[in-house]
């Protein structure tokens, strides 16, 4: 069976990336949780990040998605730039994470039609997708049943559908498959894998390393704000010199330390 790593990442013919990250930096007080951070991600792929807790990943996926405004850098997405330009970007992106709540008197139809209005679509153009949804997510049992009985899956592929109603060219995805059985973590990753594959970039922010490995194109590794590396599964792995990506993940942290620890000798 063909993987992500087993071809080459698929790009758009644009020489424009869908995400421009520019030296984006962000503080909460005396703390900072965001520090020059640089990358470009692109349409076709799946682009990953990592990091330990507090190194900044829901931060950025924040500032990626209008809901934080940075402190310094700039950060664009299809072009447009998040703090100029938040409406454009809103219209363009969807986002998942792991503690988004539905409301519970109204079934899945209900609440996909309801969205799906918000973003200008017809009746016919709503169900069309609601359809199309239906057969890549399996939302058989959610679709006419009100939300308030949904098990944890099921709730979670709505809010998954909920997200890409209006079929965003970039899905952020921050912990999507917390709390997920395994047929739904199953039916998850299948979806985001096949997203990519029709030239939408998709940011996938998880602890679960066996995901990044089956999903991931590229990764980013963030460590208290600041970006380490961006690299391929396989080039982290030659890289570090270790036979998974877990292992590879604690050599950088412990590479990183001992750098830091150099320092302030």
């Amino acid at each position: 069976m063909t993987t992500p790593h087993d071809a080459p990442t698929r790009r758009t013919a644009s020489p424009e990336a869908a995400l421009q990250v520019q030296d984006l930096g962000k503080t909460y007080g005396a703390f900072r949780a965001l520090s020059g951070v640089s990358f470009e991600a692109h349409a076709g792929e799946v682009f990953g990040l990592l990091g330990p807790n507090g190194a900044g990943k829901t931060t950025l996926l924040r500032v990626i998605a209008t809901l934080l405004h940075p402190d310094a850098g700039h950060a664009r997405l299809a072009g447009h730039d998040v703090t100029r330009e938040p409406e454009r970007v809103r219209a363009l992106i969807g986002v998942v994470n792991g503690g988004m709540g539905l409301y519970d008197r109204l079934t899945g139809r209900e609440t996909l039609r309801y969205f799906a209005g918000l973003y200008g679509m017809t009746r016919a153009q709503a169900d069309a997708r609601i359809a199309a949804l239906d057969a890549d997510l399996d939302l058989s049992g959610t679709l006419d049943t009100r939300a308030g009985s949904y098990s944890t899956g099921m709730r979670q592929k709505i809010v998954i559908a909920r997200a890409v109603i209006h079929d965003p060219p970039v899905l952020v995805l921050d912990e999507a498959a917390s709390g997920l059985d395994v047929l739904a973590r199953r039916a998850l990753l299948d979806f985001v894998k096949a997203y990519r594959q029709e030239n939408r970039l998709v940011v996938y922010s998880t602890h679960v390393m066996s995901e990044v490995e089956e999903v991931c194109d590229r990764v980013a590794v963030l460590e208290r704000g600041e970006l380490l590396t961006v690299d391929t599964v396989p080039g982290l792995l030659a890289r570090t010199g270790q036979p998974s990506l877990e292992r590879a993940f604690f050599a950088l942290m412990q590479e990183r330390a001992l750098s830091r620890a150099g320092r302030s000798a």
